[in-house]
């Protein structure tokens, strides 16, 4: 399908491609130490390990929903806040983040993140009550929310261009692994061990990747200001952040960044809710869905990454995002079918839909001047988490249920997400993307 994609894209690439101007040079060229396949490829693991561990945290809330209502004596409202107060922190966090990311150590920092997120974790596995979990979950969001921006900002530093799509599939292969392991783990240690074994097992395995991360990451400390960057800009806490908005290319890359949440989750929510109620899925067959949808979004994650590499970042989107067209209306519009019907198109949406974003992150972090990374990603993963949470709230507006039980609407929410993935197809042409030299690990 994507190389179906790629044969049509090449036909209408040249008229769309005519927005993408010459690449520019970088304002404050960077010294380069190219990292050796074997460090690289250690490093990229390393990454990859501490995206897991926060995603995986944010994954499990899913499906001990249950679970949590009964033991914490809560409905439906107060676990919908423990999910969204995770959200709304990460969000504000993103933003608080972009004040003062560029002005430390990129490896300092990251671990410094990384190891109050571990605690933050751990209190949710240690608090006594509702309240107490609900501070611990916006706290662990807050740590958790900065990560991935991190993450990438390091992966944009270290990574040159031509491997910086392969690296942004390694790197989303977490979202894969935390997907067939998140979902059976948290249920399985829950149901055997109480609801608060899945935040002690996640904290005690960040504690390992911490200390993993100390050995193995690099020291980066390009980015920091010099004698070119003005005392103003150094002094002001917001100067950073008028710096990235000031950029009419960075303001792009963040719009792009948002078509892309909202096209994907308007739908995302609430498609075990569709399965169940309209598809007449088995609530006990859900973990099936994301077992075989993890597993192909690990291999095709980072063959997406080469392709990117291979044939353009804006290339490989644009086709991505074509194909991912197809599952989008078929997800939204599905009657009663087979189990083995819904896995296939169930796999075929992970494989595209989320796939989109190894490209897309690619083009995003290659969109920023060097210096204005740490900031410019805090940004776009506070862009993120808004935009995903408005359009969570958006879709839910559109659906509803029957007298039946079944839910109306979904259909309309898979057109608006065609149609805001049509929108990112088109404006992401318009993304100056910089190719420069990499970082000096140190």
């Amino acid at each position: 399908m994507v190389a179906a994609a790629l044969a049509i894209l090449r036909r209408i690439g040249s008229r769309l491609n005519r927005a993408v101007p010459p690449a520019p040079t970088l304002a404050r060229p960077m010294t380069s130490q190219t990292l050796d396949p074997a460090r690289e490829r250690a490093l990229l693991l390393t990454l990859a390990g501490i995206q897991f561990a926060h995603i995986l945290d944010f994954m499990i809330m899913m499906p001990l929903g249950p679970i949590l209502m009964r033991e914490l004596g809560v409905g439906t409202h107060e676990f919908g806040l423990l999910v969204s107060a995770y959200s709304f922190t990460a969000a504000f966090a993103g933003v608080l983040a972009a004040t003062f990311v560029d002005r430390f150590e990129r490896k300092r920092l990251l671990l410094a993140m990384f190891g109050l997120f571990a605690l933050a974790t751990l209190a949710c596995g240690l608090a006594p009550g509702y309240l107490t979990l609900l501070v611990a979950r916006g706290t662990a969001g807050a740590f958790g929310g900065v990560l991935g921006s991190m993450v990438q900002t390091m992966v944009g530093d270290l990574i040159p261009f031509e491997r910086r799509g392969r690296a942004s599939g390694t790197i989303m292969s977490a979202f894969s692994i935390s997907t067939v392991a998140g979902v059976p783990l948290s249920l399985y240690l829950a149901n055997h061990f109480g609801w608060r074994f899945p935040f002690i097992f996640i904290a005690a395995l960040s504690a390992g990747f911490l200390l993993l991360g100390w050995k193995m990451l690099p020291a980066l400390r390009g980015h920091l200001p010099n004698a070119t960057v003005s005392e103003a800009e150094r002094a002001h806490p917001l100067a950073a952040m008028a710096a990235v908005l000031r950029d009419r290319n960075h303001l792009k890359a963040l719009l792009f960044m948002a078509l892309i949440m909202v096209s994907g989750f308007s739908v995302i929510p609430y498609i075990t809710i569709y399965v169940t109620a309209n598809v007449l899925i088995r609530q006990e067959d859900i973990p099936l869905i994301y077992l075989f949808g993890g597993c192909a979004t690990f291999f095709t994650s980072r063959l997406v990454g080469r392709l990117a590499d291979a044939y353009g970042k804006i290339r490989v989107y644009r086709a991505m995002a074509l194909c991912s067209m197809v599952p989008l209306l078929v997800q939204t519009h599905l009657w009663p079918v087979p189990l083995w019907v819904m896995i296939f198109w169930s796999t075929v949406f992970f494989i595209f839909v989320p796939g989109r974003m190894v490209p897309a992150m690619a083009i995003v972090t290659s969109a920023v001047q060097p210096r204005l990374r740490g900031t410019f990603l805090s940004m776009n993963g506070a862009v993120q988490q808004l935009s995903s949470g408005t359009a969570a709230w958006l879709g839910g507006t559109m659906i509803a249920a029957d007298a039946s039980g079944r839910i109306v609407g979904y259909n309309q929410v898979g057109w608006l997400a065609v149609g805001a993935t049509m929108v990112a197809m088109i404006f992401v042409g318009r993304i100056e993307l910089h190719t420069g030299a990499p970082a000096r690990p140190v």
